[in-house]
């Protein structure tokens, strides 16, 4: 089970060592990576012309845009809501980006009240993520909408 209190406080010494959005989004992606278990793909979609683009992220080639409204991502971006995704192949819509995938959670990220990326994680196996990384992972966001300069 993850330490989230761990996570958390590692992410926020990545972002005081570096609070703009690249960088840190890059090691906190490998830091999601590395501190999860069972998980094939873990990152960030960022807002960009009204689109989701791929941003900094850990795990196979992914998809490059995703509008809002089509697959996980694109639902939670256009629903503004955290999105726990039990079995991916029985959501309307899902992109595969990586075949492996089954199951998914996104978690909506802000700046100055809105929406400008998404974190992104998938995982091999059914049902993989609980209520408990729901609660961590929002707790991570929320800490990335206080501190990262976008």
């Amino acid at each position: 089970m993850t330490d989230y209190r761990i996570l958390l406080k590692q992410a926020d010494d990545i972002i005081e060592s570096e609070p703009w959005c690249v960088a840190a989004l890059s090691n906190i992606s490998s830091l999601v990576m590395a501190s999860l278990k069972d998980l094939n793909w873990a990152g960030f979609y960022l807002v960009r012309n009204g689109v989701l683009t791929v941003g900094p992220f850990q795990g196979k080639p992914a998809c490059i845009h995703i509008q809002p409204g089509k697959g996980v991502c694109g639902t939670a971006l256009l629903k503004d809501e955290t999105l726990l995704v039990p079995d991916v192949h029985e959501f309307p819509g899902h992109i595969a980006c990586d075949s492996a995938s089954n199951s998914e959670i996104v978690v909506p990220i802000h700046s100055n009240g809105k929406i400008v990326a998404v974190l992104d994680i998938d995982s091999p196996l059914l049902s993989r993520f609980s209520e408990t990384d729901k609660a961590g992972l929002e707790q991570l966001v929320k800490l990335l909408d206080e501190k990262l300069v976008w």
